[in-house]
């Protein structure tokens, strides 16, 4: 079986295909040398296309120039807020030792507040979600009220990047806001999709990732007000407010200004088709039979979701077999459980929101962009009905095995 030539991508969670804004700014950063902490003509060149591009993320996501910091991804943009809110907080006063956060988040949030955990004496406090993926705003409030003065930070993500749902972020902060906790999300699925407003949130920190959104890899922020403490996690020089040493990588940073602002620019036009792309895909996968829709996308108005993500889980299946047969067809996507030391894990999204292990295991991500067509929904119809019977067939033939052919 030959793979096409020009496979369906319809793995845009992960990483979206450069947009040619972002292209073109790049390339005019790249024109001339120049550090942008240096004094001379091209130094200062270089600091003028920094700053350019920090006022145009500012604009676009509702915040201070002042309060973009500029990091080498999204991972970094969560530890620093994570890390560096906790330490500042933990260092006033070493009741605060509790990070909350929720069940939901990605392994960006989830590993380093187990750090804290192991390394630095933090106690972590998960928040339940229900059947969808919303966290339970009910339980942070019963927290706060019987023991806000132990808690340094709070974490729950604007949107969910594996099953999309839109979390309840605004009420969070404003918890946060009223016992003096300050509240972080990481908003790196839902910035250049959804409508972000971080003063208008009320949060503390909120981190961004360039390739989500048509810019390039290796490139985001960290968005904090200036009145949040933060340790710094690098030294040596001072850059970014104090707060993130080392060179500003300027033509990344441009490339995602021109990316966001573009997406941001076109954003609605682009949810419209994005979410009938979405619609005509769920339909599809549905008709196979024996699928279920997980996330908000599975309700009957798809309403507080991520306009691109469908994510099913196919029963009797395995997911990576799925992704590999798919895979063979031309169709790019992703499963919804990751590998560990070769042993395959269901996803602790999935789990949180109560999928037994088997069904989350069988799990599968397709996610939608503004370049994704109705051909590439045709792709997965064509293919989906005879990998789903194959997948199942073999899970029939490894449960057989196991068993010794006994029923």
């Amino acid at each position: 079986m030959s793979t096409p030539s020009h496979p369906a991508y319809l793995d845009n969670a992960a990483s979206t295909a450069l947009v040619g804004q972002a292209r073109a700014a790049m390339e005019a950063a790249w024109a001339r040398p120049g550090n942008s902490s240096s004094l001379h003509g091209s130094g200062r060149r270089a600091r003028r296309i920094l700053e350019e591009a920090r006022e145009s993320i500012a604009r676009d996501l509702g915040a201070r120039p002042s309060e973009v910091i500029f990091t080498s991804g999204g991972t970094e943009a969560d530890n620093l807020a994570l890390k560096g809110v906790y330490a500042a907080r933990r260092r006033d006063d070493d009741r605060r030792r509790k990070i909350v956060i929720s069940a939901v988040e990605h392994h960006a949030i989830l590993d380093p507040a187990q750090w804290l955990v192991d390394e630095a004496g933090a106690e972590l406090v998960v928040l339940p979600v229900d059947e969808i993926g919303v966290v339970d705003v009910d339980a942070l409030r019963d927290l706060l009220a019987a023991d806000a003065d132990s808690v340094a930070v709070i974490s729950v993500m604007w949107a969910n990047n594996e099953v999309g749902t839109v979390q309840p972020v605004a009420e969070v902060a404003r918890l946060g806001a009223d016992h003096g906790i300050p509240v972080h999300s990481d908003a790196i699925a839902a910035a250049g999709h959804l409508s972000v407003d971080f003063a208008a949130s009320g949060l503390a920190a909120l981190s961004i990732a360039g390739h989500k959104f048509g810019g390039p890899q290796g490139i985001g922020a960290l968005l904090l007000r200036r009145d949040v403490a933060c340790t710094p996690l690098l030294h040596g020089g001072g850059h970014e407010r104090d707060l993130r040493s080392g060179t500003q990588d300027v033509p990344a940073a441009a490339g995602m200004a021109a990316a966001l602002r573009w997406s941001v620019e076109n954003r609605d036009e682009h949810a419209a088709r994005v979410v009938a792309l979405r619609e005509r895909l769920r339909d599809v996968l549905v008709d196979v039979g024996g699928v279920r829709v997980n996330g908000a996308v599975g309700r009957p108005d798809a309403a507080d979701a991520l306009p691109g993500i469908v994510h099913v889980s196919f029963e009797g299946c395995e997911g990576d077999s799925l992704l590999m047969l798919l895979d063979a067809k031309g169709v790019e996507c992703s499963t919804g459980s990751a590998c560990t030391a070769g042993v395959a894990a269901a996803s602790h999204v999935l789990l949180a929101m109560g999928l037994d292990m088997a069904t989350a295991r069988g799990s599968l991500r397709f996610s939608l962009a503004h370049d994704n067509d109705d051909d590439d929904v045709t792709a997965v119809a064509d293919a989906i009905g005879e990998v789903v019977n194959r997948a199942r067939a073999a899970g029939l033939l490894s449960a057989g095995s196991r068993t010794g052919g006994r029923r």
